[in-house]
């Protein structure tokens, strides 16, 4: 016996015994009490609570019932917790100042707004409410699982089939172990509007939800300042969001008081009075002569009255600011998806909710069909009975026992065991001619439905429709006006107010730092300077973008997996000139491995134009902007890119202009715009440029309608120059094209091609961040088979990384010299530059074919 005992003790650590049993406490606690389903939004506790008195029959149609009885209930069966909690918990869902949408209807005394507490569970009676039905409905047609309950007697949903997204709806607060919930309550047409607009469009951020979720909407009204806090809470999960009571002034004879209407959710009325004649008595607050509390079944009322000779204004904001007449709703909006706490922001939270409608719908239909299947079975097996009836009388009549009988007509008129049965069941009066048109009647009807629900199962479409009208039905019913509304902060200034509008230079590296500079911070220089230092890059990274925008347009982000990304200018922070910059990661959500290539600034003007991109592997594709409004902080597919390509660049167009590409061969072709039809966001495209293997496109760039300007090529050690746009000329889309400038090794490959104005600047920037402010009247303008001009000097193991148009500024040079500016016809060092036409030898122009 001894030795059996100590066969079974195990030796285990003291420490890890305590940290497994700790977590599984409060992983309990956070399951089984504290948090509540994203789906239903409710806690354990009130689910119970709502599917007992569903069982109980207590519907709104029905009686009162005892609300001991209904605790004991819960407590019995569900909720193997106290009396006294379940009851608190109910008489909450009872009370209108604490749910914005009651889900429970009491009857007696369920408490005040004063923080009188309710009446006994002996004395008071409840059933649900209209509202709560909507939350149980089709539970009954297996659209939930259902689990055992705590002592394995009873089955209970594990959530409810949730007609209406009840966390945002009501809300709900709730302290786990580590971890807290407090979701403020909102108005149920505005959530029933935003779950419908994500239903339409799955693309919706949360920012753009709020075009229909305005905030929070507590069931006691008052003011929300400013929409701040609740961008931040809807965004992030979490935030802080002011409430302040609504009140007003009026005056008698010569003197004002001070009427509170509403006060913040979750403010106790008699203790906000006692806290005023608090501070008065302590002379915190002057002024104040009475305090009264006048509120009837009307409405709330609370008078102060102040001495003829203060400022009422003055008087109000101390109240404010000393009492809980204004304060904060810290917003924490954590919820069970799948078991686990999560932190959701508002888009998460509609989501998660429409998912769970998904499956209930599928669920409720399969249900439907099942039923009526076995509904249609059972009346085939009628029809074939009514059909043969004086051989079913004398089949029955003849047979000894009902077995015989049922297993005669199985054999007889090929019927299952259902069908038979169903036959033997049939009383006489179903052989009357009006009652077999009622038993064709509902044949048809149900074959009807029998296909109505295999439609439904077989497109999620279909599913999404029935959301839709159901919630909209359920808006129809129980929708009510906003009670909260939303004021600006008196101090509350938005970002963009504090950020004047003014050109600004954007800045990418190539591993992808960004930053934001004043457009004086370089100065010009003649062509061929030296060059300031632009940007204090690592050594292995280099200046790849720069772009000239105003601070209060959108920048879109192209990288080059194909994706977009949209934020506004100012977002981006601005820092000194040698600065590296902040990564572009922290702004926008770029995966590992993508690149920026391309910036473009947009406006709500901007909406009818074009996105022209174009890829490495010579592919082209015009998709409207519109398609490209709703980006998600996680970015958007904006072209459908082959295997081995990346996008190169991307232009805002009109639809009707010529676009001319470049490749690092010194290749180009010009062609219309035309050419290519408007596609799809995720569309792949089509061949724009003909490519040699080892070639790939550098540049694309758009020509005006006029044709004019002139076509800038840059190469990798430093050369240029400009080549009017009427010496290229226009061709079909898809064809090799022709040259635009000589490849040899005094002037490497191209690594720019762009359509320039000479009236601007150019800034050249190299892959050690040196950086050039030049004219672009001083780059020579030379024919396309020539191989240019040097502009900048490259340094030892330099190379020229990227260009940009500017507009001219003038500015002293305060730093260094200006470098003497080199004649067009001779280069620095000893040897003459050659005529423009004769620089590489009078060759003639020639298409690509002949290359």
């Amino acid at each position: 016996m001894a030795d059996d005992m100590q066969s079974r003790i195990k030796d285990i650590d003291i420490g890890q015994e305590m940290r497994q049993s700790f977590m599984d406490y409060a992983m309990s606690i956070i399951v089984s009490r504290a948090l509540p389903d994203v789906r239903d939004g409710l806690k354990p506790v009130h689910r119970r609570i709502l599917y007992a008195m569903a069982e109980l029959g207590m519907s709104p149609d029905k009686p009162f019932k005892k609300s001991a009885r209904i605790v004991g209930e819960v407590i019995g069966k569900y909720h193997p917790h106290g009396d006294a909690a379940v009851y608190e918990t109910m008489v909450r869902m009872a009370q209108d100042f604490s749910m914005r949408y009651t889900l429970v209807e009491g009857h007696g005394n369920f408490g005040s707004i004063d923080g009188d507490s309710a009446a006994a569970m002996r004395y008071t009676e409840a059933r649900l409410s209209k509202i709560a039905m909507e939350l149980l409905r089709d539970l009954n047609k297996d659209t939930v699982d259902f689990v055992p309950n705590y002592d394995g007697e009873e089955k209970e949903p594990a959530v409810l089939p949730s007609r209406f997204p009840n966390l945002l709806v009501n809300g709900v607060s709730g302290i786990a172990v580590g971890m807290a919930t407090n979701i403020p309550p909102h108005n149920l047409s505005e959530v029933i509007d935003g779950a419908i607009a994500l239903i339409r469009n799955p693309d919706l951020t949360s920012l753009e939800l709020m075009q229909y979720i305005k905030g929070p909407d507590f069931p006691t009204g008052g003011y929300i300042l400013g929409r701040e806090g609740i961008k931040q809470a809807y965004l992030t999960g979490r935030g802080a969001i002011t409430m302040r009571a609504k009140t007003s002034i009026e005056e008698v004879g010569n003197r004002s008081r001070i009427i509170i209407h509403e006060l913040p959710y979750q403010v106790v009325k008699a203790r906000l009075v006692e806290k005023i004649a608090e501070l008065v008595n302590e002379k915190r607050i002057d002024g104040i002569t009475d305090l009264r509390d006048e509120s009837d079944r009307n409405g709330m009322r609370v008078v102060i009255e102040l001495r003829r000779d203060v400022n009422p204004n003055v008087v109000l904001n101390n109240l404010y600011k000393h009492t809980a007449m204004q304060s904060n709703f810290g917003v924490n909006m954590l919820a069970l998806v799948d078991g686990q706490p999560k932190v959701l922001g508002l888009r998460d939270m509609l989501h998660y909710y429409i998912q769970h409608q998904v499956e209930v719908i599928r669920r409720r239909t399969e249900f439907d069909l099942r039923k009526a299947e076995a509904r249609a079975h059972i009346l085939e097996g009628l029809r074939i009975a009514l059909d043969h009836l004086d051989e079913v009388i004398n089949l029955i009549r003849s047979s000894r026992t009902t077995e015989e009988a049922r297993e005669g007509l199985i054999t007889r008129f090929s019927l299952s065991h259902e069908q038979a049965q169903a036959i033997l069941d049939m009383r006489l009066q179903r052989l009357t001619g009006l009652e077999r048109e009622k038993i064709e009647e509902e044949y048809n009807e149900l074959l009807k439905k029998i296909a109505e629900y295999k439609a439904i199962l077989a497109d999620e479409q279909l599913v999404l429709n029935i959301i839709s009208e159901e919630l909209l039905e359920i808006k129809e019913k129980y929708g009510d006006e906003r009670r909260s509304e939303i004021i600006a902060a008196e101090e509350e200034i938005l970002d963009e107010d504090l950020i004047p509008r003014e050109d600004v230079i954007i800045t990418i590296t190539h591993t992808g730092y960004i930053k934001r500079l004043p457009v004086t911070t370089y100065r010009t220089q003649k062509r061929g300077g030296k060059g300031v230092v632009g940007m204090d890059t690592k050594e292995d990274d280099f200046v790849e973008h720069l772009f000239v925008t105003n601070t209060h347009q959108y920048l879109l982000f192209f990288t080059n997996k194909g994706k977009a990304y949209r934020i506004k200018a100012y977002e981006v922070p601005e820092l000194g000139r040698t600065a590296r910059g902040t990564p572009v990661i922290n702004l926008i959500q770029i995966e590992p491995g993508e690149i920026v290539n391309a910036v473009i600034p947009v406006s709500e003007e901007d909406l009818d134009k074009y996105l022209f991109f174009a890829t490495r592997q010579g592919i082209v594709k015009k998709t409207q902007l519109a398609d490209y409004t709703n980006i998600r902080k996680g970015g958007l597919i904006a072209i459908h890119l082959r295997d081995g390509d990346e996008l190169v660049d991307v232009r805002l167009t009109d639809g009707n202009q010529e676009i001319i590409l470049g490749t690092s061969q010194g290749m180009s072709i010009r062609f219309s715009e035309e050419e290519v039809r408007p596609m799809g966001r995720t569309a792949a495209g089509v061949k724009g440029i003909s490519i040699e293997e080892e070639d790939y496109v550098v540049g694309m760039d758009v020509i005006d309608d006029d044709g004019e300007g002139d076509v800038l090529v840059v190469t990798a050690l430093g050369y240029g120059k400009r080549t009017p746009v009427s010496e290229y000329r226009s061709q079909s889309r898809g064809g090799k094209g022709i040259k635009t400038i000589n490849i040899t090794e005094k002037n490497g490959r191209v690594v720019a091609l762009q359509i320039v104005d000479e009236k601007n600047d150019l800034m050249v920037i190299t892959t050690t961040g040196t950086v050039i402010r030049t004219n672009i009247a001083g780059i020579s303008e030379m024919g396309r088979n020539t191989q240019g001009v040097r502009i900048i000097h490259i340094r030892d193991e330099d190379e020229v990384s990227t260009v940009a148009e500017v507009d001219p500024f003038h500015e002293e040079d305060e730093d260094q010299p200006d470098q003497p500016e080199i004649d067009d016809q001779q280069e620095a060092g000893d040897h003459p530059v050659m005529d423009d036409q004769q620089e590489m030898g009078d060759q003639p122009e020639m298409d690509a074919s002949e290359d």
